[in-house]
């Protein structure tokens, strides 16, 4: 294999992986493991697609990216309840 591949691969398992995980109820899209694992996968699987110069795979996977992000800095703005 080749790097761009191992990238994409290990992105594309962490997207995948964070997918079944929320539809097995392992991990809830609420949670920060949630979009982060999103983000980091998406991130990477950007980043392999551009090493291959795939443009129509780094403008989905940056957006999938960015919307994680969104999500990660929705979750962390949150107010906490009062304890």
């Amino acid at each position: 294999m080749l790097g761009a591949d191992l990238i994409g691969a290990a992105g594309v398992a962490l997207l995948l992986g964070a997918f079944a995980a929320n539809l097995l109820g392992m991990v809830a899209k609420e949670s920060l493991a949630y979009p982060s694992t999103n983000f980091i996968g998406a991130l990477l699987a950007t980043y392999a697609s551009w090493l291959i110069a795939y443009m129509p795979f780094v403008i989905l996977e940056g957006v999938w990216a960015c919307v994680s992000l969104a999500a990660i800095f929705r979750i962390i703005s949150r107010p906490r309840p009062a304890q």
